[in-house]
C-alpha cells in the first residue's frame, strides 16, 4: 500500500510539472495570436507566499475582436501575474484554445519591457458588444458596433489600433472614453477680453 501512495504522489508531481512546462512552452510571439481582446474591467484577488506574488485569480468583461467584429464576453482566469484593464483603446493579442470557451491571452509583464506571459481566460460569449460611454459600460448590437468601427476606420485585428474621426476634413484620433485613465483633450483658450 505504501508503494502505491509513493507512486501515486510521484505521478501527481510529474503531472503538475508537465502542466507548468506546457504553460511555459506556449508561444510569446504576438504574431501567433490573431485575435485582439479589450478588457474593460475586472476584479482580482492576488495570492502571495513569503511576500512574493504567486497567483492572481479574477473575472471581468471584455470585447473580443474576431473576423472584423467585436463581441462581448465575460471571463474568469487564474494567472501567474496580475491582469490589467486595457488603457484607452489598447488590445491584447489572443487566440482560441477551445473556441467559444477558452482563450489564451498574451499579456505584458508590467515593469519588464518586451516580456510577456500567457493566461487562460474561461469565457462566456455574448451576442452583443460592450461599449464604453459617458454613462459607463453598456451593450450594443454587434452590427451597430461594426458600423462604428467602419465609420472610424478602427480594426485592431489589422493594425488599425486607434479610431479616427471622419467628419468634414478632420482626420484626428478620437480621445479615449471618459474614465479610461487618459487625460482629456485641452480646451481651447478663452477669447481675449474686449478692450475699451
Amino acid at each position: 500500500m505504501r508503494v502505491f501512495k509513493g507512486l501515486g504522489g510521484l505521478l501527481i508531481v510529474g503531472g503538475l510539472m508537465m502542466s507548468s512546462l506546457r504553460m511555459m512552452a506556449e508561444s510569446k510571439n504576438p504574431a501567433d495570436y490573431p485575435l485582439r481582446l479589450h478588457i474593460f474591467g475586472r476584479s482580482e484577488t492576488d495570492f502571495y507566499h513569503w511576500r512574493q506574488e504567486e497567483e492572481a485569480k479574477g473575472d471581468g468583461r471584455a470585447d473580443l475582436y474576431e473576423g472584423g467584429e467585436a463581441r462581448g464576453l465575460d471571463f474568469n482566469y487564474e494567472c501567474a501575474y496580475k491582469v490589467r484593464n486595457s488603457f484607452g483603446y489598447e488590445t491584447y493579442p489572443a487566440r482560441w484554445k477551445k473556441p467559444g470557451q477558452e482563450l489564451v491571452v498574451l499579456l505584458p509583464v508590467f515593469g519588464q519591457s518586451g516580456q510577456f506571459f500567457t493566461c487562460h481566460f474561461h469565457t462566456d460569449m455574448k451576442d452583443f458588444a460592450y461599449a464604453q460611454g459617458k454613462n459607463g459600460l453598456h451593450s450594443e448590437s454587434v452590427a451597430q458596433f461594426k458600423d462604428w468601427m467602419v465609420r472610424h476606420d478602427y480594426d485592431p485585428e489589422h493594425g488599425k489600433n486607434v479610431p479616427v474621426r471622419n467628419t468634414a476634413g478632420a482626420n484626428s484620433p478620437i480621445p479615449a472614453a471618459e474614465g479610461s485613465g487618459e487625460a482629456p483633450p485641452t480646451p481651447p483658450p478663452p477669447p481675449p477680453a474686449p478692450q475699451q
